[in-house]
């Protein structure tokens, strides 16, 4: 029996991966990789590793997690050193806890490698603090995707500042709901596209223009991005000239 990595590749950028992380990756001898993850970051990996695409991508024909959980047990019983690489952190919406099941039933040993989620990530791009002295003292990060059957999602409305991962298409939905909820319709969000990539774009407005549907056309359906929504991702007060204006769509250099 091998043993398996589950490892965070972190929110894009190939160098944003722990320095363990790439350390492990630079060892193994399958794997096993999310759509997710940037072509640069394969590279850590030995050129004559075997690679194995398993991603999911929203609205998206993706690789079932079952059939997922059974490749990384055929692996870790003909390989050595396994690595499952996923986007952002393996605990955040990864799925983690399946392919930990499957690989504890066929007793195989596993460890897990923490990455940098996307929500910090962005934070970082907007130069803006999730938690903020007197605006904000709590943070959720929450996905409006759901199992299917599964009870309609409560929305996190208590949180100071609120990260929805996978919610581009339902962004207009959210953000209604929020209103509903008791949002202010004139609550910043901030949305964040690419994360550290070359491709990285934001785009800034209110809560109620992002339910009027105002950010939809801006979105790019190919491209992961995050809706960051609460008063810590307003203009700081004195900003510094020349500093990004986040309210308009240019696109930010990675």
């Amino acid at each position: 029996m091998g043993k398996v990595y589950l490892i965070g590749a972190g929110p894009g950028a190939a160098d944003l991966i722990t320095v363990r992380g790439a350390r492990l990756l630079g060892q193994a001898q399958v794997v096993l990789h999310d759509a997710l993850v940037e072509a640069a970051m394969l590279d850590y990996a030995p050129q004559d590793a075997k690679f194995i695409a398993v991603g999911k991508r929203c609205g998206q024909r993706s690789t079932a997690q079952q059939f997922i959980n059974k490749q990384l047990v055929d692996a870790a019983r003909e390989h050595d050193i396994v690595v499952r690489l996923k986007g952002g952190d393996p605990m955040l919406f990864g799925r983690a806890d399946e392919e930990m099941r499957a690989l504890e039933a066929a007793g195989i040993e596993y460890d897990i490698v923490p990455g940098i989620t996307a929500a910090l990530a962005s934070a970082a791009t907007l130069q803006r603090s999730l938690t903020l002295r007197g605006v904000s003292r709590s943070v959720a990060l929450a996905t409006y995707s759901r199992a299917a059957g599964s009870e309609e999602i409560r929305e996190h409305v208590n949180a100071d500042s609120l990260v929805f991962y996978m919610g581009r298409d339902s962004a207009p939905d959210i953000a209604q709901q929020l209103i509903d909820a008791g949002r202010p319709g004139a609550t910043p969000v901030a949305i964040v596209e690419a994360c550290s990539t070359a491709r990285e774009r934001t785009l800034t407005m209110t809560l109620a223009k992002l339910a009027a549907g105002e950010a939809q056309d801006w979105l790019d359906a190919a491209q992961p991005s995050l809706l960051m929504i609460g008063e810590a991702f307003a203009e700081r007060a004195g900003q510094q000239a020349g500093e990004d204006d986040l309210s308009d769509d240019r696109l930010v250099a990675a």
